[in-house]
């Protein structure tokens, strides 16, 4: 059944374990609004709970947007959670401000959110990093039709010492639209936060590369994250989009996304991997569209993995 809700679409998503029970964290719109591409404008953050990743528990919303005009005065997007040192609990997210109702233009920035118990947030004066008009590009500064910074993907890297922080990112060189690449920020207390080169090159065939995450699974760490069709281009514009992956030699490093492989196409999206009580990995997604192209919304049940005789990621297949 997975996790929905009848009167709201739902789509990306991002998951807390504190141990024991897993937190959801959700974007929803109201379907009142009639067209689900208008989802997008009016996105908020919801919560919900499990204690299996199967059955789900809903909360309502997490918190709400900014005041118009605000960094997130129109929308609230895709984060991730982490918990700092002192046990408190760090929501990093999307604000998105739209310019205008009759254009796509919007500035995407990163905002933060605290809680001690994963239940009540409380919104940081904000936002905490946005795009470096030195290594990015911002908008107006191309054809693309917005600033994106977004979908921020938090770690600890040991050997650094540091916290590092992925974010779904434009190139300001290479050919249009063909300049995803993967945002690079770091912090010593994720408060304060410098925006570092990109770990990716443009040119892999992703106009935009989303909603990333690393996951280490026996032993080896793991890409994913999501490009649908539309914004293949380059040597993939021909294939379909869905989630994608790819193993990691060593991390934080530079990754070539030219090896990155689909997972499952693009009847899912913006993937995550969670791992059950047991210790084994599964996929979970949002699904996406219709075999005849219409938004559906709501989140799969678990997907459980395995890892390839090549090293990839796949799905496990029934017996």
């Amino acid at each position: 059944m997975g996790f929905n809700l009848s009167d709201h679409w739902v789509w990306d998503f991002w998951l807390a374990d504190d141990g024991a029970t897993y937190h959801l964290y959700y974007l929803h719109a109201p379907k009142s609004l009639g067209n689900p591409d208008l989802r997008h404008r009016n996105a908020r953050i919801g919560h919900a709970t499990s204690p299996d990743l199967m059955t789900w528990t809903d909360h309502g919303r997490a918190f709400d947007a900014g005041l118009p005009g605000s960094f997130d005065g129109s929308a609230t997007w895709t984060g991730s959670v982490v918990r700092d040192p002192t046990g408190l609990w760090r929501m990093f997210y999307t604000g998105s401000r739209f310019l205008s109702p009759d254009t796509m233009a919007n500035i995407e920035t990163v905002g933060l959110a605290t809680s001690t118990d994963l239940a009540t947030w409380t919104k940081q004066p904000g936002p905490v990093l946005v795009a470096d008009p030195a290594l990015y590009e911002t908008l107006g500064t191309s054809t693309w039709p917005e600033e994106a910074w977004r979908d921020p993907w938090v770690f600890w890297d040991e050997p650094s010492q540091l916290w590092h922080m992925l974010i779904t990112a434009r190139s300001k060189t290479g050919t249009e639209p063909d300049r995803g690449v993967m945002a690079h920020a770091t912090s010593p207390d994720l408060s304060n936060w410098t925006a570092q080169p990109a770990l990716s090159q443009p040119g892999s065939g992703f106009a935009h590369l989303e909603v990333f995450q690393i996951v280490e699974i026996a032993g080896r760490q793991h890409i994913i994250f999501c490009c649908d069709t539309a914004k293949l281009t380059g040597a993939r514009a021909n294939q379909t989009g869905g989630v994608w992956t790819q193993p990691l030699d060593s991390f934080p490093a530079q990754v070539d996304f030219r090896q990155a492989r689909r997972l499952v196409d693009e009847r899912l999206y913006a993937g995550r991997v969670a791992f059950t009580r047991a210790g084994k990995p599964h996929l979970l997604a949002f699904n996406n569209v219709s075999a005849d192209g219409q938004f559906l919304g709501g989140i799969s049940d678990p997907l459980p993995l395995v890892i390839g005789a090549d090293g990839y990621l796949e799905l496990e297949r029934a017996a």
